[in-house]
């Protein structure tokens, strides 16, 4: 099907529900492991993900031996720790500070580099910006695929730098916890704001 017609098709309610209306921050897990092929899968998908000048800043670590979460544990609020540690998969949504090394490679058509290495405030705040929009592609990304998610903040940024980034110009953003979620626990679902409190048009 041609690109224009399938911009033109909206999705089902039962996709909207599972990507948005239904879908849970979930807290618990069902025993399970996630796949390689099924995170190949998921960064396919997120790696489509727009980002301005296709700068495509996020990187991610997926966590899933007895090692890995033990470097991460430190890190970890108490409020975080179980879920965490139970998780199939958890995820270090981070960014690269020197994003700006790969534009050649994804920007071909003009140098953009100067536009960052000119400024490390601009390139901070682009890298920030779009490493996370693409760690909530990868939320969305992994819902599509009939993963759950739970993601959070909670851990000392710091401490996950230093366990798994130390040296680099990797920085980390917020977590994301992969895998079955267990729906018996679940908090009750939150209200959200109203269009007159959230929106305005112009």
């Amino acid at each position: 099907m041609p690109e224009s017609e399938l911009q033109q098709i909206e999705l089902s309610a039962l996709a909207l529900d599972r990507l948005f209306r239904k879908a849970r921050t979930h807290n618990g897990w069902l025993d399970g492991q996630v796949s390689d092929a099924t995170l190949r899968r998921l960064y396919d998908l997120v790696k489509m993900g727009p980002t301005s000048g296709n700068c495509c800043p996020g990187r991610f670590v997926f966590i899933r031996t007895v090692e890995g979460k033990e470097r991460l544990r430190p890190a970890l609020s108490s409020g975080n720790m179980d879920k965490t540690m139970s998780a199939p998969v958890t995820v270090i949504v981070a960014y690269d500070t020197a994003f700006y090394d790969k534009l050649p490679e994804l920007f071909p058509h003009r140098d953009a580099r100067p536009w960052f290495t000119s400024s490390p405030a601009m390139a901070e705040e682009t890298a920030f910006r779009n490493g996370t929009l693409q760690g909530a592609y990868l939320i969305l990304a992994a819902r599509a695929l009939g993963l759950d998610a739970g993601p959070m903040s909670g851990f000392k940024r710091e401490v996950v730098d230093q366990a798994f980034f130390k040296d680099t110009s990797w920085r980390a953003n917020f977590l994301v916890n992969l895998g079955r979620g267990d729906p018996e626990k679940l908090f009750p679902r939150l209200p959200r704001l109203t269009l007159q409190d959230a929106c305005k048009f112009a």
